[in-house]
Formats: structure tokens, C-alpha cells, sequence
């Protein structure tokens, strides 16, 4: 039985706790906050709910697994999975309004060859499709396996560009160029807003990232009921069940190196449940590692992106009934997510309504409440007369309660763009560290923050000879 230290509390460190602590080690969490879950956090006030983080789940395999290896419950046991249909709703900017099902191809062929014209669902599909085969040829090794030695091979963009589209072979299409060349104007629009919706650029993403919708399209949007956060307290009971003891407000200033490996943390002076310095056979560092100036592999390897695009996150809380009729999620152009969850669990009662809005903006954009209650107006019919009151989260709110470097919020890791959009290894220049959460490959957001988890565990528990996932 090894004793681990676990850096943060997010969903990615406690996924790698948990199933530390069912191979049979000693595991203990440092948290710097007051509790557990990182970025999927809640916002609570007058009897409305709001998730500061993620709002909706894609890919919930990554936390079914997560709950079938380490307990007898199963996910669907411990939260209330709901499938979003329709899945989103798209108001573009020349007026176009698009809602397309859930989980459905040849449904959102229908309704876009209604909205655009015939082909245009064939085109949509066709983008997806091939976005189909850049999944296949990436899923292993750029989800599901440790960062291999020659992670350079993931820098080529596996995304197979159309025939004939008028795109440069000498140089792999962006997202942008695949999105008007291959589908055009508004339609093209729909596939750019998916990807900016996960803090990518499409301009400067690779056309790989079209496996961002088509994942959603595949495998569907989930709501958790209660909001996201309910995910983020089944995964902390989960670890207390493990015995994975937790300490809050746990400011860790450093990793403690001894004989050329980690052997502990340094904690802050104002940490005294454990005094200032704590023994452990190896550290995960579930936080930005560079908040802690923690090294890397040895050898080149890919840095963490940056210069990332920020997020705002705006809670609106609303006087009158939710429309039978809203869509859970509509995306206002391209850098707008508006969240109506039908969820009587985020409200006092039945003749109010919360409202989530998310802005992707650029560094030193600095959108202000009033501005971004204009732009989602179009997705909340009334939204100005119904507003009671309003609450806006900034990424210096998110740096403040996550530790994350400009309060960035790292994307997804994805193949091409020279290995730009990889994320460290799991493992790092000093033995016995390893990286956790979405700072650490395969990325950011939920499901691949998870997948850290198994990654971490399975090279704890198996060492080198760990191959990854299965």
C-alpha cells in the first residue's frame, strides 16, 4: 500500500483517487478551496441553482466506467442522467434559427436540408462523417492511452479534407476553412460555434476538431439532474466510500523532492491539519501545473496551451414559468451558449426560471453583464421584463477558485496544429509526479478530464508497463 497525495479536488484528481484507493492504496486529497469538484462548481441564491462550470455532460461512458470500477453502484444510481432532445438549438447571425435533435443523424439531416436547402444535410454529414474517421484514427492514442514518446505523430491532422474543396494540400485546413468551404455560410457557422463553445479558436484549429460535434452528435447531450454538480458530488461520495480522506483549504505551495524523486508536499503556514509538510510515496497534480512550477517530462514535450480564449458566465434569474417549448441549449452566433434547463431542482418554484449564459471571448475582452444580457435576448423571449436579478462570474473568478492561470479554461486535446492543442504528459520530469485533471493529457472538459483518471491510475498501479485504458 503506497500513500499518494492528490493536488485539487476537480473531477479529473478525484476520478484518479478513486481508483487509486480501490488498487489498494493509501490516498489523501489537498484541496486549496472549502470544497470538492473544481470548475463544476454551484452558485446558490433566492432558491435558484446554477453550475459555474460545465453544463451538460458528453460522452458519460468516461464516468460509467469510472463508477463500474470503483463501486458496486453504477452511475445511473448515484445521479439522474436526462438526455437533452433537442440537443441544441443554433440563432445565427442573419436571423436563421435551427433546432436539431439528439443523437440523430439522419434527424438533423432533415431539419437542415428544411433550413438550408436540399444537400445541406448530406454536406453536414458528410463533414461529420469524416470527422467519423479522424475519431478512429485518434481515439486510442490520443484518449485512452498514456502520451506516447513520440507524441510528434499526433501533430499531423488526421481529419481527411474533401477532394476538390479548393483547400491547400501544402497545409491542413483550419475548423474555418472546412466550415465555409464545405458547408458555407450559416451552415458553416453551425459546426465553428460547437468548437468556439469549447474555448477553441476556429481560425487557428485544426480541422480535427470537427470531432467535437461529431462526438456530441454521436453519443448524445446529457443533463445530470440538479445541474453538473450532482456528477461532481457522486464522484466525491464515490472516493469516500474508497476511503480517500479529503483536506480542505489545503494550500499547497510545492512538491517535496528527496533522493531524485517525489516524496511529499509543502503546505502553506496556514495549513495545520497537516502542519507544513506532508510524506507520500508518490504526488498527482490535479491544478495547472505551472501554478507550481512543476516540471516536465524529460525531453521535448508538448507545453500547455496558451492564450486561450476566456469565459464568462452570466446567471440570470427570472420572474415567470419556463416555455414547454425553450430548448435546453441555444447558441447565439458564435461565441454565445444560452442554458434553459427544465429542472424544477435550479428554481424556487414553478413561476421562475434560471438561466445559465456562457460568452467565449478573447483575451482583454471584458464583456459586461448589460452586454451580454443583450445578446442572448433573442435566445429568452421577455428576458429583460422577467429579469428579477443577475450574477456574472469572470475568469478572474474562475482563477480565484481553481488556481488556473488567467482563469483560462483548457479545451480538449486534439491531433494537428503541430501538437499545439496537446497537453502535458502524465507523467513528468520527476518520478513519482504525475498530472491529473484538464491541464494534463488528453485536455479539458469532463470526459477527458476523466480520462485522466485512468490514465494516472493505470500508471501508478502498472508502471511502465501500463498500455493504456481499456
Amino acid at each position: 500500500m503506497a500513500r499518494i497525495a492528490v493536488i485539487g479536488a476537480g473531477m479529473g484528481a478525484m476520478a484518479t483517487a478513486a481508483r487509486l484507493a480501490v488498487a489498494g492504496h493509501r490516498v489523501t486529497v489537498y484541496e486549496r478551496g472549502s470544497t470538492y469538484g473544481g470548475s463544476v462548481g454551484r452558485y446558490e441564491r433566492d432558491g435558484f441553482s446554477f453550475d459555474t462550470g460545465p453544463g451538460l455532460l458528453h460522452l458519460p461512458a468516461v464516468y460509467r466506467d469510472l463508477f463500474v470500477k470503483t463501486g458496486r453502484q453504477p452511475l445511473e444510481e448515484c445521479v439522474q442522467l436526462v438526455q437533452v432532445d433537442p440537443a441544441v438549438r443554433h440563432l445565427a447571425a442573419d436571423g436563421t434559427s435551427v433546432t436539431l435533435p439528439n443523437a440523430s443523424r439522419g434527424g438533423a439531416a432533415a431539419v437542415l436540408d428544411e433550413a438550408f436547402g436540399a444537400g445541406s444535410g448530406d454536406r453536414w454529414n458528410g463533414v461529420l462523417g469524416r470527422a467519423r474517421d479522424a475519431w478512429n484514427a485518434t481515439r486510442r492514442p490520443l484518449l485512452e492511452e498514456p502520451l506516447r514518446p513520440d507524441w510528434q505523430v499526433l501533430g499531423t491532422d488526421p481529419y481527411p479534407a474533401l477532394r476538390k474543396s479548393g483547400l491547400l494540400r501544402r497545409r491542413p485546413p483550419t475548423l474555418a476553412e472546412v466550415a465555409e468551404r464545405e458547408l458555407g455560410g450559416s451552415l458553416g457557422d453551425l459546426l465553428t460555434a460547437r468548437v468556439r463553445a469549447y474555448g477553441l479558436r476556429p481560425a487557428d484549429a485544426p480541422a480535427s476538431a470537427a470531432v467535437l460535434p461529431y462526438m456530441e452528435q454521436t453519443f448524445g447531450s446529457w443533463y445530470v439532474r440538479g445541474g453538473v454538480r450532482e456528477l461532481a458530488t457522486a464522484v466525491y461520495e464515490r472516493c469516500l466510500e474508497r476511503k480517500v480522506a479529503f483536506v480542505f483549504d489545503a494550500d499547497v505551495r510545492g512538491v517535496v523532492e528527496r533522493d531524485g524523486r517525489a516524496a511529499g508536499l509543502s503546505l502553506a503556514d496556514t495549513c495545520t491539519v497537516e502542519g507544513d509538510a506532508v510524506e507520500a510515496d508518490a504526488v498527482v497534480c490535479g491544478v495547472d501545473p505551472r501554478a507550481l512550477g512543476i516540471p516536465s517530462a524529460p525531453g521535448p514535450v508538448p507545453a500547455p496551451p496558451t492564450g486561450l480564449p476566456g469565459r464568462y458566465t452570466l446567471f440570470l434569474a427570472l420572474g415567470g414559468p419556463r416555455p414547454a417549448e425553450a430548448a435546453h441549449r441555444t447558441l447565439v452566433g458564435t461565441d454565445l451558449t444560452v442554458l434553459r434547463p427544465d429542472d424544477p431542482a435550479v428554481r424556487p418554484d414553478s413561476a421562475h426560471e434560471a438561466v445559465t449564459v456562457q460568452a467565449v471571448v478573447e483575451p482583454g475582452t471584458t464583456p459586461t453583464a448589460e452586454e451580454l444580457i443583450a445578446a442572448a435576448a433573442p435566445a429568452v423571449p421577455g428576458l429583460r421584463e422577467r429579469l428579477l436579478w443577475h450574477e456574472l462570474r469572470t475568469p478572474a473568478d474562475i482563477a480565484a477558485a481553481t488556481g488556473a492561470l488567467d482563469g483560462a479554461v483548457p479545451p480538449p486535446a486534439l491531433a494537428g496544429a503541430g501538437g499545439r492543442l496537446l497537453h502535458p504528459s502524465n507523467t513528468t520530469g520527476l518520478p513519482g509526479l504525475y498530472l491529473a485533471g484538464g491541464w494534463a493529457h488528453p485536455g479539458g472538459g469532463l470526459p477527458h478530464a476523466g480520462m485522466t483518471g485512468a490514465l494516472v491510475a493505470g500508471l501508478i498501479v502498472e508502471g511502465a508497463d501500463f498500455r493504456g485504458s481499456r
